[in-house]
């Protein structure tokens, strides 16, 4: 019996000392930080709990050991170390410390996640589609037949594909209007309309939009980037005119379509003002495109650090192994200043331009992350360029954001208030 007790207090001791934990760091020494948001996903998918380490080593992720995730890790490629539970308890007692601007999120529930785009896209169309196939995050694609069929309560997660919501084509015309591929994508938009009964394509992008702001204030978490910011909310604010030139309708745009707009129900932008050229590449004063004057090798923007255990969900947005991030264009590239409302969270921007690059704000219970510019890795993505290979950028810290709001809908929500 006494060497029973001695087994028994002994085997408790050993599991108590050398009980591990998976430690997934996430700064400049991690090999793949785009496929370590894939491992995170995957162990919630198998409903194994993930504590987010919210500017502990860029972000790191602690995982209770289980011998498949740490083949996970080594099959794709990303960097680990098996640490000790008492190791795990000295980090999150660390982390707990009053002045020291860190915290833990429990990761408990894997998002729902969808892509609003048409069908025929293929993921390297876009950059959150081409981060989540290479991360290995699956997602679902829907559009407008599924959005007006209320197919978004779904799920938990929602992006925008570069989609232009005012129903002017990505303002393409001037270029592109004789282009095969254009007038294809006209016929399409205009049978879609019509089926679903609608006399014009900026009316049903106007009810679809309405529909997924409906979405966002029951709870929903929307993701957007490039011309799905501005012209989203440039079609919310035209709810009660016309701003489409008659090649893009037939008829057309309201003169006085300016002094229209409602500035009340956009998500983050205000005073803005309309392009009224049909042949212009640019829908409003919103993006600075055409306006900037940020020389390629000076283009960079900067991420704001908040507090970790007061302001939990910026922090986790803006987890990165660096908080400098080179630049890169898009039809709309990055947000001018003055036509953000107060009310909105600036997360990155290059404050010698005046320009905000990625911005954050809620919508009654849900909230909206818009992120400017087309490709992290590729600064002037034209139409028919390559698409990028990501193997060839594993650790890019712009690409990281995006995976970082993937992430935001699986922590604990009660931790989140503030």
């Amino acid at each position: 019996m006494k060497r029973f007790i001695i087994f028994i207090i002994g085997f408790l001791f050993f599991h108590s000392v050398f009980a591990s934990q998976i430690l997934i760091y996430m700064d400049e020494n991690q090999e793949n930080h785009l496929k370590a948001y894939g491992i995170a996903y995957w162990t919630l998918q198998n409903e194994i709990k993930v504590k987010w380490l919210l500017n502990y080593k860029g972000g790191s992720f602690l995982i209770d050991y289980h011998r498949e995730i740490e083949s996970e890790c080594i099959i794709r490629g990303v960097s680990y170390d098996i640490i000790a539970d008492i190791q795990a308890t000295q980090i999150i007692n660390y982390i707990s410390q009053p002045d020291v601007n860190m915290d833990v999120l429990n990761l408990e529930k894997v998002p729902k996640i969808c892509v609003y785009s048409p069908k025929d896209k293929l993921p390297w169309d876009d950059a959150v589609t081409l981060v989540l196939s290479y991360a290995e995050i699956p997602y679902d694609i829907i559009y407008d037949e599924e959005v007006i069929q209320g197919k978004l309560n779904d799920y938990d997660w929602l992006h925008l594909h570069h989609e232009d919501f005012t129903g002017q084509y990505g303002k393409f015309y001037a270029a592109y209007h004789n282009m095969a591929w254009y007038k294809e994508r006209v016929f399409d938009e205009e049978q879609r309309a019509n089926k679903l009964g609608f006399n014009k394509v900026s009316e049903l992008k106007l009810y679809v939009a309405e529909i997924i702001s409906d979405y966002v204030f029951k709870g929903g978490f929307l993701f957007a980037m490039c011309s799905a910011t501005d012209t989203y909310d440039i079609a919310l604010s035209a709810k009660n005119t016309d701003i489409c030139e008659y090649m893009y309708d037939g008829d057309p745009a309201d003169p006085d379509a300016q002094k229209k707009l409602d500035f009340d129900v956009t998500f983050a932008f205000k005073d803005f003002i309309l392009s009224k050229n049909p042949y212009e590449y640019e829908f409003s004063s919103i993006d600075v495109t055409q306006t900037r004057k940020v020389s390629k090798d000076k283009d960079y923007f900067k991420l704001f650090e908040f507090s970790a255990k007061w302001d939990p969900v910026p922090t986790m947005l803006c987890q990165n192994h660096t908080m400098i991030i080179k630049g890169f264009m898009g039809q709309t590239t990055a947000f001018n200043e003055k036509y953000i409302k107060s009310s909105v969270l600036i997360m990155g921007e290059n404050k010698s331009a005046g320009e905000a690059k990625y911005i954050h704000g809620e919508h009654g219970k849900g909230t909206w992350t818009f992120y400017g510019g087309h490709d992290p890795e590729d600064y002037q993505h034209l139409v028919g360029d390559p698409p990028t290979k990501l193997e060839l950028y594993p650790n890019s810290p712009g690409y990281r954001l995006i995976l970082n709001n993937v992430l935001f809908p699986a922590a604990k929500k009660k931790k989140l208030k503030t």
